[in-house]
């Protein structure tokens, strides 16, 4: 019997939550796929896009506990590649940023597996752009870095060149750890008086854009009850972030257009009982 030909490997960046962000391509792979291996991060409108009869498989991450180690991830992503089935490995945002869609790509290149990376709109593009904060700004900012913000090695580095007059510092996975980023940034010579942006689950329905100063993040953090998934954007540029009672009004003009479904092309549109999604293929995710 001929040995079976490994299948290529998608890497698909799911975008920070809104199905209508992602990609062409993107979508059109998560339709095709017979398994689709992903995060925690990736809504269940993106998944309600998946075929009937595709098997879908979690292996969510969350802080100090994660469902499946990053080895065996990539060990199942080579296993089921080998077994000739059309793999999406489905990433929130972009797989490139703080995806470890490195480690993947590598893993499948050392077994012989072809791979292929699809981008997605990161969570910081895509939340800073639904809260209409601009991570650049003419007036304000000319730098943006991106960071983790658990605390393993934090205090060992110097983070006072990424924030302050003219720079945008945007955290990720920084919700646990705000008090002590607050500190740090402040230890550094960033500022207790400068703007602070919490984009609290990126362009999705339940988007929160909260803003504060640098000394009031961590309890800012603390009174919302922020809840991951959550970016933090650090700099002049903050204060540009859309009002909430505007962002409101702008979700409810939303909520009243509901546009039919075209012939062939993915379309998830929220449920009339806010229970769960709809899609084409007719599969409900609750």
């Amino acid at each position: 019997m001929a040995e079976t030909i490994p299948a290529t490997v998608f890497l698909v960046g799911a975008g920070p939550g809104d199905p209508d962000l992602l990609t062409i391509k993107a979508a059109r792979l998560i339709g095709a796929a017979d398994v689709i291996v992903h995060d925690g991060l990736v809504s269940d409108a993106i998944l309600a896009l998946a075929a009937p009869d595709a098997d879908l498989i979690s292996v969510a991450k969350q802080r100090s506990r994660h469902s499946m180690p990053q080895d065996a991830i990539n060990a199942l992503l080579v296993e089921l590649a080998r077994e000739g089935r059309k793999v999406v490995r489905l990433k929130g945002g972009d797989p490139f940023i703080f995806g470890r869609g490195g480690e993947e790509v590598d893993a499948c290149r050392a077994a012989g597996v072809p791979v292929e990376v699809v981008p997605g709109i990161s969570a910081a593009i895509g939340s800073a752009a639904s809260a209409q904060l601009p991570l650049t700004h003419r007036a304000a900012s000319s730098a943006v870095s991106f960071v983790a913000g658990q605390c393993k090695g934090l205090t060992a580095q110097d983070w006072s060149g990424l924030a302050g007059q003219g720079r945008t510092l945007v955290i990720y996975m920084g919700v646990a750890t705000a008090a002590d980023i607050a500190d740090k940034l402040i230890a550094d010579g960033v500022s207790p008086a400068i703007p602070v942006a919490v984009l609290e689950n990126g362009t999705r329905a339940d988007m929160r854009t909260l803003r504060t100063l640098l000394a009031d993040l961590g309890d800012m953090v603390a009174r919302e009850q922020v809840k991951s998934p959550a970016l933090i954007v650090v700099g002049e540029v903050a204060a540009h972030a859309l009002a909430q009672d505007s962002l409101q009004d702008y979700r409810d003009m939303l909520a009243s257009v509901r546009p039919a479904p075209v012939e062939g092309r993915p379309f998830v549109s929220r449920a009339e009982d806010g229970q769960g999604f709809d899609s084409p293929n007719g599969k409900r995710v609750e």
